[in-house]
């Protein structure tokens, strides 16, 4: 029973990693890039992408392996309703957070070299940030809706 809390510990510890990570790293981008100061957007994204990879990637690989623990030890099944629509959602939010990785480092990049050449943001970084912000929303919704599934198990 105390390896069942355990897990069960480090699965919510987990859930609250990836959202708070989340709203931490949208905030604060968000922020530097409302800011148009090329200098703090370039050491912001420095920052977002460190934090991306320490934080939000081992709590999403910790997710499914306390998940699939927390069902081997307890009596629900692997095809109760709330469980297949979390794993798919969690499958979404997925396929959003990882081109959003890729483009946070490519934003990152592009503002560190506007920095050292003394330049303005070139128009790609706009057009990343634009994803970016729009990938967002459906990542984080599906994360949300994932949290409430495995706090109300309504179907």
């Amino acid at each position: 029973m105390m390896v069942y809390f355990l897990l069960k510990y480090l699965h919510v510890l987990g859930a609250i990693v990836i959202l708070g990570t989340g709203t931490g790293i949208a905030f604060f981008m968000l922020m530097a890039h409302r800011s148009s100061d090329v200098a703090f957007i370039a050491r912001t994204a420095a920052v977002v992408v460190i934090a991306d990879a320490l934080f939000t990637l081992s709590a999403v690989i910790l997710q499914p392996l306390t998940g699939l623990a927390l069902i081997a030890l307890s009596s629900f099944r692997l095809a109760e309703g709330w469980l297949v629509a979390s794993l798919a959602l969690y499958a979404l939010a997925g396929l959003f957070w990882i081109p959003v990785v890729f483009m946070q480092i490519e934003m990152r990049d592009l503002a560190r070299k506007a920095v050292t050449e003394h330049q303005v943001l070139p128009p790609r970084y706009f057009t990343l940030f634009r994803r970016w912000f729009a990938f967002g929303f459906p990542g984080f919704g599906s994360v949300m809706l994932i949290l409430w599934l495995m706090t109300a198990k309504p179907f």
